[in-house]
């Protein structure tokens, strides 16, 4: 950014003189005022250019951004010009494709503070995709413990906003994958208590798009497009005791990308949690 600033140099110029002048035929005096020289005009010397930085961007940390989620969040963000960075424990991703260039990608526990904290360093949102399945214990750490570490420590380095993406209930699903389930809310819990200005908990249900796993390529919206299209046409099948959360239309990753990204960057979005049809919404909608 260039800022043209210029200079006013006024050149010497007289004072103006002031004199007593008698008045012969009453004996008084009267004040006059006289110049011997008129004052120079001002002069415009040749514009200087003074280098003025731009603004700081926003810079996102990805935890997880190697993932089927993380990796379209990276995508989404690096599209709207922000500087992001990742944290995985794999560090880089393997996926071949130019975007993944830009990313800075740091390798590192969530169970290991310290790595975080240097993560974080000039961070201004982070939004976190980590998660995982296994036993109840081991899936309590990874979608519990290992989410609250890292929401206390962007909390401790002044952070402003934090998204989660979490998980919708799928009725009797919590009770098969308790540690899965129990560890998603302590973490929100701990979010909303830490972030109670700047943090959104985002929660899916089955998340379709095209997955890759090693050289292999997955159309998971082959089939479900379809079903998210009839399932938003049978909302009030998802208020249904017990049965209901089977009904909850399945998401493209792209929304969920794009919400999380809007959520992290847009000071107004509203804290709290957006369910599957606030993810559809969003997503349709124009970002700021």
């Amino acid at each position: 950014m260039r800022t043209i600033v210029s200079r006013l140099i006024r050149h010497k110029s007289s004072v103006p003189q002031t004199r007593f002048v008698s008045a012969s035929s009453t004996g008084g005096r009267y004040l006059s005022t006289d110049s011997n020289k008129i004052d120079e005009p001002f002069n415009v010397e040749e514009a200087e250019a003074v280098h003025v930085p731009p603004p700081p961007t926003e810079k996102l940390l990805v935890l997880g951004g190697n993932g089927f989620v993380g990796s379209h969040v990276c995508k989404e963000a690096l599209d709207r010009g922000l500087s992001v960075s990742s944290l995985s424990r794999s560090g880089r991703s393997s996926l071949q494709e130019p975007w993944a260039s830009r990313v800075t990608w740091h390798q590192g526990n969530l169970l290991s503070s310290d790595l975080l904290k240097d993560a974080l360093d000039g961070v201004t949102s982070v939004i976190s995709c980590v998660g995982g399945f296994g036993s109840n214990s081991y899936m309590y750490k990874i979608n519990g413990t290992a989410n609250i570490n890292a929401i206390r420590a962007a909390s401790e380095k002044g952070v402003k906003r934090f998204v989660y993406i979490s998980a919708a209930d799928f009725g009797l699903a919590k009770y098969l994958l308790s540690g899965y389930y129990e560890g998603k809310r302590a973490a929100e819990t701990e979010l909303l208590t830490r972030f109670a200005y700047g943090g959104i908990i985002v929660r899916p249900g089955f998340i379709y798009g095209t997955r890759s796993v090693g050289n292999m390529k997955i159309p998971l919206g082959v089939f479900g497009s379809p079903m998210e299209m009839v399932l938003q046409q049978a909302k009030p099948l998802n208020q249904l005791p017990l049965v209901g959360p089977l009904f909850t239309p399945p998401v493209n990753v792209e929304s969920v990308a794009k919400v999380a990204v809007r959520a992290a960057t847009d000071p107004v979005f509203p804290p709290g949690i957006v369910d599957v049809h606030g993810i559809q919404r969003y997503s349709q909608q124009k970002s700021r």
